[in-house]
């Protein structure tokens, strides 16, 4: 076991000295804390799994939506276990970990030693007070044979927007783990409404508080969420790959630009925000806040099926161009010194990609590659905050993937607050061959509220980019079935989300055939 917030016995009574909750020297009152509330309302978590392990996250906060979360000011023992049945009746790993004031008291705990492809369960103890079970599956050995991986892919959970029936239904699956693809949180000041492409709308919930500036701001949003139950189900059920994208800081932030503001000031407000995420996610130590960077780029494998290159396409990446318009376009877009993963992020995904030895490979990201001409009428149109933005960076990546031959590629996106799925050509008003690569793009779990099964623009992208093959505009998850042999991407939705009673349906399945990058019906 590697932990970050574990500790010796010595080491934990130097770091409580003496007074508060866990005054006493003895190891008895170092194993039970008195807490005036439950401290686990926030729920836990597992997440990055490997072969041999995963991390499992909790957070003590008997008070969560207060400034200083309900607890004392100084380090608090947790102690935790991995069992190999729901009972615990086989504990395969035990161990203590702290809780730091400094990291609003949460808990990472890199758990190694494990056995490769099966189910691990885990929870917390905190005194005497002891969290649900949850359930986490270690990847299967490196390189070895996989016949089938099951996995959702998740995000984009405005609280204020709609209800999470989505991640009750997600926790029901059966998944091997989930990716999500960012918008964790949304950072605005709370309303009573949402105004968006169906027009004004009554949110069914509101955001506590203001606009997220300060590390308390973040904290304190972030327990809103998680103390939603759905929430903690989702989690429960299953390891997550977390990645940020851009309401964990501010809207269509990338590097070091957020409109407006002083690039100096914006960088305290990442800080923050950085920290927050950390605190709240099952992350890795390598992950650990420096400043305002956090290094969340990172691969996993699941046996031979599967080679998962976990992208950041924000903290790299450069300003959008034209001012960011919608459905615009300017001479920016063919800027030659365009960022989108930056340069050290994309030479590692190239060295991952020429090395592959998977049937899959898979960039797991957060912004549309497709360049979806979005605009009515005979002139293109783009969002300026997806790929297409960046004709540059984007013809780098699709060049490198067909001249080095590299099939059998499939892009999981988010962001939109829609399902999509298409053919990725360099460029595809006058695609030459056979597509490059593959991309299914997962609507949201609740952002825009309640959806519609098909807008109007989207019936209009379909008619004018042949190469998207599926739009709907509903809320809810995808699910994501794969053997060697093929590629299945099913949409789930739900006909609402503006209360709790939403009924799911499969609205589509699409399939991508090893060697072939066509999405067909499955």
């Amino acid at each position: 076991m590697r932990s970050f917030d574990s500790l010796s016995r010595r080491g934990l009574l130097l770091g409580l000295g003496v007074g508060g909750v866990l005054a006493s020297s003895s190891r008895q009152a170092l194993a039970d804390p008195v807490f005036a509330e439950y401290p686990f309302q926030l729920g836990i978590a597992a997440g990055d799994p490997a072969p041999d392990g995963f991390v499992i996250w909790t957070r003590l906060a008997p008070r969560p939506l207060e400034i200083g979360n309900g607890m004392p000011s100084q380090p608090v023992a947790v102690k935790w276990e991995i069992a190999t049945d729901r009972g615990f009746s086989n504990v395969a790993q035990k161990g203590e970990a702290v809780a730091r004031p400094e990291m609003a008291h949460a808990v990472h705990v890199e758990v190694v030693g494990l056995e490769p492809g099966r189910d691990y369960f885990y929870r917390f103890i905190a005194g005497t007070e002891r969290t649900a079970t949850g359930r986490a599956k270690t990847a299967p050995a490196a390189g070895s044979a996989v016949a089938r991986a099951k996995f959702g892919v998740l995000g984009c959970q405005a609280w204020e927007q709609g209800f999470y029936t989505a991640h009750r239904k997600a926790a029901a699956e059966d998944l091997d783990f989930v990716y999500c693809y960012g918008d964790y949180i949304y950072e605005g000041r709370g309303s009573r409404t949402y105004t968006g492409s169906g027009g004004t709308m009554e949110n069914p919930r509101q955001h506590f508080g203001g606009e997220c500036y300060s590390l308390d701001d973040y904290r304190r949003r972030y327990a809103q969420y998680k103390m939603d139950t759905d929430l903690q189900a989702s989690h429960a059920a299953a390891a997550w790959y977390v990645t940020w994208d851009d309401h964990e800081i501010a809207n269509n932030w990338v590097g070091a630009f957020d409109d407006g503001v002083p690039p100096e000031v914006f960088l305290l407000r990442r800080q923050a925000a950085a920290q927050a995420f950390y605190e709240h996610m099952p992350l890795r130590r390598s992950a650990f806040p420096r400043g305002a960077e956090m290094q969340l780029y990172r691969q996993s494998s699941w046996g031979d099926l599967l080679d998962l290159n976990f992208l950041d396409t924000r903290s790299y990446r450069s300003d959008q161009p034209c001012d960011d318009a919608w459905a615009s376009t300017c001479a920016g877009v063919s800027a030659r010194d365009a960022e989108v993963l930056g340069q050290a992020q994309e030479a590692w995904l190239y060295r991952n990609l020429d090395q592959s030895r998977a049937h899959w490979k898979v960039l797991a990201q957060q912004i549309m590659v497709m360049d979806l001409d979005r605009k009515e009428g005979p002139d293109p149109g783009y969002n300026l905050d997806t790929w297409a933005g960046y004709s540059i960076p984007r013809q780098r990546l699709l060049d490198r993937l067909r001249e080095r031959r590299i099939g059998n590629t499939i892009v999981l996106t988010g962001d939109e607050h829609q399902n999509y799925a298409g053919e990725l050509y360099r460029d595809s008003h006058n695609p030459e061959g056979a597509p490059i690569a593959s991309e299914f793009v997962t609507t949201s779990i609740s952002s825009s509220g309640d959806g519609q099964d098909q807008r109007a623009d989207g019936r209009r992208y379909l008619v004018d980019n042949p190469f998207l093959k599926f739009n709907n505009a509903q809320r809810g998850y995808v699910v994501c079935d794969v053997t060697p042999e093929r590629w299945q991407t099913e949409f789930k939705v739900l006909d609402k989300v503006s209360d709790k009673t939403g009924v799911l349906t499969t609205r589509a399945k699409l399939a991508v055939a090893s060697g072939d990058a066509r999405v067909v019906p499955a």
